[in-house]
């Protein structure tokens, strides 16, 4: 008989851990099997609006993994919305010039996640008792500042109502990392499921890496093994560096390459191609074909904030260097 197998989703930090990335968790499901996966910080109306795109970029890729294997992917918080009312939160806060400390004490908390959470993580890790002690005291100390209510997004009572949600059932469940640490008092693990790296981890982790380029990075390594993978979120990003170093002309070759491509995924895909196609047809100085590029990018049913903006700004004035 199938556990209940849980595993944390860390939003858009999947992209900083090489050993705990997207890849990894479809790896993870992939070998359990689970008849159901279980979303245990969306609703069913958070799904379907697409909200969870800017902050749960893990279901770019588990979504169409449990479709392309018939895994129905169930939403289990019936109250998602209120995570909003953390954010109503800080805001209520800040119109008051005496709620400066709390202010600066919620973004002391910030900052200690933050950096507890860019330290190397695993699977191995994440389960660890040394990790999730420090990760259980930082939030019992902001709850214990602020309250636990609209301060938590009404963390506690939401992941109750996921508790009698999931009880008798069987399946994998994905949870905030927050969320994943109270469901573990309600559901505990013996461990981390079993996992050994794949391949298509360590290309998740390459094109992770070229997502966030850096100066110290081996720039041509990097582009020669892009190239390697072949798929077009890979050349696109090859056609990133390109860009970087100053190669637009070898960049929009590439990118041309692309658009004779499905380069319909990752969802988050089309509307960054788009931008930055319009963007390098502008330096060639092929407006007509930039504008249809960019208008493409404001076209699409969904396209992320950062492609939107820069298709409003190239629809305006040409790009340049």
């Amino acid at each position: 008989m199938l556990r209940m197998i849980l595993l944390p989703s860390l939003g858009p930090l999947h992209i900083l851990h090489p050993r705990y990335n997207a890849a990894t968790v479809l790896a993870i499901l992939e070998a359990a099997n689970p008849p159901v996966v279980y979303l245990a910080s969306h609703s069913e109306a958070s799904l379907a609006e697409g909200t969870w795109r800017e902050e749960d970029p893990l279901l770019f890729h588990l979504l169409p993994w449990a479709e392309a294997r018939g895994v129905p992917v169930v939403p289990v918080d019936r109250e998602a919305h209120l995570k909003g009312e953390a954010e109503a939160f800080r805001e209520a806060l800040a119109q008051y010039p005496a709620a400066r400390p709390h202010l600066e004490r919620l973004a002391a908390f910030d900052r200690d996640l933050s950096a507890l959470l860019q330290r190397p993580l695993t699977p191995e890790r994440l389960y660890a008792p040394e990790f999730l002690g420090e990760l259980g005291a930082l939030y019992e100390g902001f709850v214990r500042a602020f309250g636990e209510g609209p301060a938590t997004g009404f963390r506690a009572r939401r992941v109750a109502g996921v508790v009698e949600a999931l009880k008798g059932r069987e399946g994998a469940v994905v949870a905030d990392l927050l969320d994943f640490l109270l469901l573990l008092e309600a559901f505990p693990q013996e461990g981390p499921p079993p996992h050994r790296p794949t391949e298509a981890e360590r290309v998740r982790a390459l094109l992770d890496r070229a997502w966030l380029l850096k100066e110290e990075d081996d720039w041509g390594a990097l582009v020669e093994q892009l190239f390697a993978i072949g798929s077009p979120e890979a050349l696109y990003l090859a056609a990133q560096v390109y860009l970087a170093s100053g190669q637009w002309e070898d960049a929009l070759a590439l990118m041309e390459e692309v658009f004779r491509m499905d380069f319909q995924h990752p969802g988050y895909l089309p509307g960054y191609v788009l931008a930055r196609m319009g963007q390098l047809l502008d330096l060639a100085g092929e407006r007509e074909r930039a504008l249809r590029a960019y208008r493409g990018v404001l076209a699409l049913s969904w396209a992320p904030e950062e492609a939107r903006a820069v298709a409003l700004a190239g629809l305006k004035t040409p790009f340049r260097l």
